[in-house]
C-alpha cells in the first residue's frame, strides 16, 4: 500500500495569496463533524476524493489505488509517441488490464461513518429483545448507598431477619424520595428533641391541665369545621405547649394563643389559609382583629420564627407505611389517628417525645385491631423503639380510649364516630393494654371523678 503524502499546514495567521492572512482553523472548522472526515480524504494523485461516495476502508483505499495506477498505465501504452511523432498502437487487452487487491481473509475491517451508530445499534441488538424495553436508571445515590449497606453487611442483616422494604412501591414514585426518606427521619429522630416541650404546667399560675385539654378539644373542633389538613392540627399544638413553656398566660389569653397558633399554622401548612376575620368570628369575637395580629407576632418572637419543627405526625405517615397492612388499610390508619389525637389531647403525654407517642400509636392500634405479630422487625427497624419501650405510652393511650365515651370532651370521639372514618371509636379498647400503672390508674380516676368542663365555663 503506498503510504499517504504529508500535507504541510500553514500556521495560524499566516499570509496567503491574495494580501489576506488564513482563517482560524476552529473557526473554520465549526460546520464540520467531529469525525465524519476522518481517514476519508485520500490524497492521491488521480483520485478525486469527492467521488467517493462510500466509506473507505483500508482495503477499498488499496484496491482505489491500484486502480488509478492502472488507468495510468493504459494511458500511457495507449499512446507513446516516439521522435518522429508517430504513435504506437497498444493491443486492448492491455489497455483493459486491471489490478485488484483483495483483502486479507481475516482482516478487520473499520469503517468511520456518521452511520456508524446504527451499526452497533443493530449488532447489539439480541434476539427478541424490542427497542422500546425500558430500562431502570439507578442514581449515584441510590448505588452509593446500596453498596455502603453492603460493605456494613446490613443487606445480609435484613435478609437474615426478613424486613419489608416499605418503599419498593414507591421507586418511580419522584415524591416519595426513596433514595433519602430514611435519611430525612434520622435528621427528625436528632432534632425533635430540641423542639420537644418538657412539663410546663407548674410554671403556669392561671392555667391548669384541665384548661389546655379543653383550649386543645376546642381547636380540634375548629380544625374539623375548616376542613384543614392533619398537619396544621400537630404544628397548631406544638406552637401552643412551646409558648406555654416559655411564656405566662393569662387565663382570659388561653383561647388567644390557640387562635392565633392556628392562624400560624395555617399559613404554613395550607394551600388556602383562612382569614384573620374566620378566626375572629369562630371565637365568637371574644377577641378582635387587632389582638389575634399582635399575639400572632408575640408568639413568632418568642419561638424566634422556628416553625419547621418534626411533630407526632411527621412520624406517624412513616409507621402507618411501615405496618403494611393489607386490605384494611384505610381501618388501621383511622384508629391510629384517633389515639394520637386523644394523646396530644391530654397533658399527660407530653413527657414522650413525638416519635414515641407516634410509635405508641401504632402499636395501640395493632393491639385494639388484633393485628399479628403485635411488633415485628420491620417497625422495630424504622421507628427505632422495642416493645417493651411502647408499653406505658400505649397503655396510657388505650386508656383515654376506653374511658372517651364518659368524658365530657367528645369533639374527638365524636369525629372518629363517624362512619367515613371507619367508626374506630366505637370500637373496644385493646384488653391486653388495659392493665395500667399505678400512675395511669390515677390519672384515669381523677379524670372519671372531676371530668371535663365545656369552654364556656371557663
Amino acid at each position: 500500500m503506498a503510504s499517504r503524502p504529508i500535507v504541510q499546514q500553514q500556521n495560524r495567521g499566516e499570509v496567503v495569496a491574495g494580501g489576506g492572512k488564513q482563517k482560524n482553523m476552529a473557526v473554520e472548522g465549526r460546520n464540520r463533524r467531529a469525525l465524519g472526515d476522518i481517514g476519508n480524504l485520500v490524497a492521491v494523485r488521480g483520485i478525486d476524493a469527492k467521488q467517493i461516495s462510500r466509506p473507505v476502508t483500508r482495503g477499498f483505499c488499496a484496491q482505489l489505488l491500484a486502480n488509478a495506477q492502472a488507468a495510468a498505465q493504459a494511458e500511457n501504452n495507449k499512446c507513446v509517441v516516439d521522435g518522429a511523432g508517430k504513435g504506437i498502437a497498444v493491443p486492448k487487452a492491455a489497455a483493459q488490464r486491471k489490478v485488484t487487491v483483495k483483502p486479507k481473509p481475516n482482516q478487520s475491517v473499520i469503517v468511520i461513518s456518521p452511520d456508524i451508530e446504527e451499526e452497533v445499534k443493530k449488532e447489539n441488538k439480541k434476539a427478541g429483545e424490542t427497542s422500546t424495553r425500558k430500562k431502570t436508571q439507578k442514581t449515584f445515590t441510590s448505588i452509593l448507598t446500596a453498596r455502603s449497606k453492603a460493605a456494613c453487611g446490613l443487606t445480609e442483616k435484613l435478609k437474615e431477619e426478613k424486613i419489608v422494604d416499605i418503599d419498593a412501591a414507591d421507586i418511580d414514585n419522584e415524591l416519595a424520595v426513596v433514595e433519602y426518606v430514611e435519611d430525612i427521619y434520622k435528621f427528625y429522630k436528632l432534632v425533635e428533641n430540641e423542639s420537644r416541650v418538657h412539663d410546663y404546667m407548674d410554671s403556669q399560675p392561671e392555667i391548669n391541665e384541665r384548661m389546655r385539654s379543653i383550649l386543645v378539644d376546642w381547636l380540634v373542633d375548629v380544625h374539623y369545621k375548616f376542613e384543614l389538613m392533619p398537619e396544621t392540627l400537630y404544628l397548631t399544638l406544638n406552637i401552643v405547649d412551646r409558648y406555654l413553656a416559655s411564656k405566662t398566660v393569662l387565663r382570659k389569653e388561653l383561647q388567644l394563643v390557640g387562635l392565633s397558633a392556628m392562624l400560624m399554622a395555617s399559613k404554613y401548612e395550607e394551600i388556602w389559609a383562612p382569614e384573620v376575620n374566620d378566626f375572629v368570628c369562630i371565637s365568637d369575637r371574644a377577641y378582635t382583629h387587632e389582638q389575634v395580629l399582635i399575639m400572632e407576632k408575640r408568639i413568632l418572637g418568642v419561638l424566634e420564627w422556628n416553625l419547621t419543627v418534626p411533630t407526632p405526625y411527621v412520624f406517624l405517615v412513616r409507621f402507618i407505611k411501615a405496618c403494611f397492612p393489607d386490605h384494611d388499610q384505610q381501618h388501621m390508619e383511622n384508629m391510629v389517628y384517633f389515639l394520637a389525637e386523644l394523646g396530644i389531647m391530654n397533658y399527660a403525654t407530653i413527657i414522650y417525645c413525638p416519635s414515641m407517642l407516634a410509635a405508641s400509636a401504632v402499636y395501640a392500634a395493632r393491639c385494639t385491631l388484633n393485628k399479628t405479630p403485635l411488633w415485628n422487625d420491620t417497625l422495630k427497624l424504622h421507628t427505632g423503639f422495642s416493645e417493651s419501650q411502647l408499653m406505658d405510652c400505649a397503655k396510657l393511650l388505650v386508656s383515654f380510649h376506653s374511658m372517651a365515651a364518659e368524658n365530657k370532651l367528645k369533639v374527638i370521639y365524636r369525629k372518629y364516630s363517624n362512619p367515613e372514618r371507619g367508626a374506630v371509636a366505637l370500637l373496644p379498647p385493646a384488653k391486653c393494654l388495659l392493665a395500667t400503672s399505678p400512675f395511669i390508674s390515677h390519672y384515669v380516676i381523677a379524670v372519671q371523678i372531676i371530668g371535663y368542663p365545656s369552654w364556656e365555663c371557663l
